[in-house]
């Protein structure tokens, strides 16, 4: 059946933007008021910030985006040929959903409707990337979950006449502590049923100087949407953030395997955050630690599926072995 109207194919679910606001306040406090400061990455992507995470991902440094596309590109058939009529595909962190096309019409080439539910923080980036999709596709559903992670997975409709392939792509795991993920995870291994796969994109160890220049693009776009991260609690909590005040900045921290990224203070200051009647102080050249990303060897990553119930049960590459696809069963069926 072919449905042409976009309104009919398409349902939006959004988590309570109260509850949302609560958790960003308590953990703004939380992060800065430590000793060491800190800011939870999830808050980068407001509007503006998912925009600007866009255009990290067309930039030549980032070569995270354009590999794992080729990687897709490559393989996407093989993917979708192990997937029945009535699979559902899922996806954390759609974003623009620019690569999940993709694998959109890869299902599309066999199934009379694809069924699609992306799950985002920004309601207004799933709205706009759901209704361009819709239009390129009138063979595709959409019901679109405007959530953080944990709560999107348990507003999923998981039913057992369907097949679901969940994704996580971009590499977005390595944001997490490998104590975070594990625990992730096994979230995911438990709503899982016997014939659901996940399927993940995990950076790979490399060289560090390839790993430094994605994070530190020469036209400062990157600087850019860390900063916005200050814009953010301006525009919320009534922030007086002077971003002038603050840099970006990262490294590859070799010892374990991860970039860490930082917005640095230039000089001592104050800054006064309105809704939470909180004062912070600054020394100059302290830090917020604003994301880190871990690089993943092989070996980790199998690591990282038995910990979690999960077993690997296929993997792709890109000819650079820069990156990886990982096709995931749960280790119990």
């Amino acid at each position: 059946m072919t449905l042409s109207g976009i309104e009919e194919r398409f349902s939006i679910v959004t988590i309570d933007k109260e509850i949302f606001i609560n958790n960003f306040s308590e953990d703004v406090k939380t992060g800065l008021t430590s000793e060491s400061k800190y800011l939870p990455f999830v808050y980068f992507y407001d509007h503006i910030g998912s925009q600007l995470f866009e255009q990290i991902c067309e930039l030549p440094e980032y070569y995270l985006t354009r590999t794992e596309a080729d990687i897709l590109e490559t393989n996407a058939d093989d993917i979708a040929s192990q997937f029945s009529e009535e699979t559902v595909l899922v996806e954390l962190g759609s974003g623009s959903s620019t690569k999940t096309r993709i694998l959109i019409e890869a299902f599309l080439e066999r199934q009379s409707l694809a069924h699609y539910t992306p799950i985002d923080v920004s309601h207004k980036m799933l709205e706009e990337s759901s209704y361009s999709l819709l239009e390129a596709y009138p063979d595709l559903e959409i019901n679109a979950i405007a959530a953080r992670y944990n709560e999107g997975i348990d507003h999923l409709n998981i039913q057992t006449d369907q097949q679901n392939l969940i994704t996580w792509l971009g590499s977005s795991i390595g944001n997490f502590d490998r104590s975070e993920v594990t625990t992730f995870l096994r979230h995911i291994q438990e709503i899982m049923l016997p014939n659901d796969r996940f399927l993940v994109g995990i950076d790979l160890q490399k060289d560090k100087t390839i790993i430094e220049n994605a994070y530190n693009d020469t036209r400062g776009v990157t600087a850019e949407f860390n900063l916005n991260l200050l814009t953010h609690v301006n525009r919320e909590l009534g922030g007086d953030f002077d971003l002038e005040n603050f840099y970006h900045k990262a490294i590859y921290n070799e010892e374990i395997g991860r970039v860490e990224m930082y917005l640095v203070s230039n000089i001592d200051q104050k800054v006064f955050i309105r809704e939470l009647d909180l004062e912070i102080l600054f020394t100059a050249d302290e830090t917020i630690h604003t994301e880190h990303s871990f690089k993943y060897s092989l070996d980790d990553i199998d690591t990282l599926a038995e910990e979690s119930g999960l077993c690997v049960e296929q993997q792709w590459f890109d000819a650079e072995r820069l990156f990886s696809l990982n096709l995931f069963a749960s280790a119990a069926d």
